[in-house]
């Protein structure tokens, strides 16, 4: 829902930020379907295009590779920010890069035009995973999280 906020900057969103804790508590699988929803079930919405498949398949990765990750390495807010620095330089080469070619662009032009975006998307990515990455590992790891609530009694 927040790709769907008007006059926001482009490539800032928290799509990072909650495939990590969420494929580190749920599994690869899971991992990767949210990163793969996420942008097709956007895109299905906004506008479907060849890039759709590109970039859906490769958040779904990155959310199968978070899962692997995270079982590796201790949950922190800086392991959180780490793997978003690197899996934001993957995901932005991959697709901002190394799909140039397909769609008529010179690779060496795309990843010097690729630098602002970048940039910014790395900001966005590791600003919300030091902030909001946390955040939600904690709710998910809480006995609380999609657990049924007691009906409340309105007996004295």
């Amino acid at each position: 829902m927040f790709r769907l906020l008007p006059f926001r900057a482009p490539n800032v969103e928290p799509i990072m930020a909650s495939i990590m804790p969420t494929a580190r508590r749920y599994g690869a699988f899971i991992g990767f379907a949210f990163g793969f929803l996420s942008i097709f079930l956007y895109d299905s919405v906004t506008h479907f295009g060849s890039w759709t498949w590109i970039t859906a398949i490769t958040y779904g990765a990155i959310g199968a590779v978070s899962s692997i990750y995270f079982k590796k390495v201790k949950t922190s807010v800086f392991n959180f920010a780490v793997f978003a620095f690197f899996a934001t330089i993957l995901y932005d080469l991959i697709t901002g890069v190394l799909v140039a070619p397909i769609i008529g662009q010179n690779i060496i032009t795309a990843l010097i035009l690729q630098i602002p975006f970048t940039a910014l998307h790395l900001a966005g990515n590791i600003g919300f995973a030091l902030t909001l990455s946390p955040f939600i590992n904690k709710w998910l790891a809480s006995k609380q999280v999609f657990a049924p609530r007691e009906k409340a009694s309105f007996s004295g």
